[in-house]
């Protein structure tokens, strides 16, 4: 599968990177990652990464504004996007030829070619194989994004996704001279709002069963702290440590729509995701909820999964 992709990436003279919309440091740094090396590796080429900015994340690198035109010949890549209705910038149709790249499981193959392995952390540090696979370089650049992808989607490698290759890999990564102790503390800065929407999600959130951690933010909570429902998702592992939890989730009300986290130390919800417009990881996962009533049937499906 590495040999395919490599073969479309020489045959094209333009490569578009996507990824998932509202991203994470895995998002991005697969996608600024692997940009990054294609550049390195084909200088003669045209690479571009494109989708929203996302301001918590902007030390990572930034999204190229493109026309329509670029995408006539090019070869598009989407990096970390489980299925079509979450990339980033719907444009990624228009190219010639379309390869996924990702580690959630495959409930939509779409594109010509699919490279699906959900045994990987992070589509990161898939990237990191394809790297050492296809003999490309690694510099302190890409070896930044790469390790930003790997560690957010680890949780710092406390998550049960980090295995041996995992942790083998990222050693390849440090062995560049990019500045971890500058990294950790650009990834988790918070801005005085969030730190002020967090000691207020601690006061509020709920315990079901002792075992359920549910917390559900308004728009008018948001509007309170002045935080978006993008920028709220930095807290929805505030209160994980809480003993006895298994399972919690987010309620976050957006403009037409609840936006729904799910996180877990043990039971497989994924499954409810699945339910709910969304999907991931068992034990990571996002979906979507259009009334309050309907978050209440899904701490409920929590309640029953969690027994």
């Amino acid at each position: 599968m590495i040999n395919h992709i490599m073969e479309k990436i020489e045959q094209f003279e333009t490569v578009i990177l996507h990824r998932h919309e509202r991203p994470d440091p895995d998002a991005l740094g697969s996608q600024l990652g692997f940009a990054h090396v294609i550049k390195e590796s084909f200088p003669y080429k045209k690479v571009y990464v494109v989708g929203e900015e996302e301001p918590s994340l902007a030390f990572l690198g930034e999204m190229n504004l493109i026309s329509d035109y670029e995408y006539e010949q090019a070869l598009v890549i989407v990096c970390d996007t489980a299925n079509t209705e979450r990339i980033d910038d719907k444009r990624y149709r228009q190219g010639q030829y379309l390869i996924k790249i990702d580690h959630h499981p495959n409930e939509e193959p779409y594109g010509n070619l699919n490279w699906v392995d959900p045994s990987f952390s992070s589509t990161s540090e898939m990237i990191v194989e394809l790297i050492e696979q296809a003999g490309l370089q690694l510099d302190s650049e890409s070896a930044l994004l790469l390790y930003a992808g790997i560690v957010g989607d680890t949780g710092r490698f406390r998550y049960s996704n980090t295995t041996a290759n995992t942790l083998r890999r990222a050693s390849l990564l440090v062995e560049q001279p990019f500045d971890q102790n500058t990294f950790y503390s650009n990834l988790h800065k918070k801005d005085l709002k969030i730190t002020r929407l967090q000691g207020y999600v601690l006061q509020q959130f709920s315990v079901i069963n002792d075992c359920v951690g549910v917390m559900r933010l308004t728009k008018q909570d948001l509007d309170r702290f002045q935080v978006t429902s993008t920028e709220s998702s930095q807290l929805v592992n505030a209160f994980s440590d809480v003993e006895g939890l298994k399972v919690w989730v987010f309620f976050v009300e957006d403009e037409d729509k609840i936006r729904v986290r799910l996180r877990s130390k043990g039971p497989v919800i994924n499954t409810i995701a699945t339910e709910y417009n969304g999907g991931g990881h068992p034990m990571a996962a996002g979906a979507t909820a259009y009334s309050w009533e309907e978050t209440e049937e899904i701490v409920q499906k929590l309640v029953i999964a969690s027994k």
